[in-house]
């Protein structure tokens, strides 16, 4: 075998072996997160409101219905921050 095909051969190895531990590693970083309502600033939400169609379009600061996402039990921490809407 040619050192170019082993070359290319490894390359190919390692990008198929980084992207089957990026995809194992996803469920567990999302797992790790939550919902926080009540402490985005205007124009900073991650999704849609009651009064908005999507992520960025909060109108105001700390708007109930906003939520960005954070790491799990950081919400409870934050000044009005719940992991449920009102």
């Amino acid at each position: 075998m040619k050192s170019s095909n082993i070359a290319v051969t490894a390359a190919i190895t390692s990008v198929l072996a980084f992207g089957g531990a990026v995809l194992t590693s996803a469920p567990a970083e999302a797992a790790a997160k939550e919902k926080c309502y009540g402490v985005a600033k205007a124009g900073q939400n991650d999704c849609a409101t009651k009064t908005s169609s999507c992520a960025g379009t909060a109108k105001e600061d700390n708007q109930s219905d906003a939520f960005v996402v954070v790491p799990k039990g950081l919400c409870g921490k934050l000044s009005g921050g719940s992991t449920q809407p009102s």
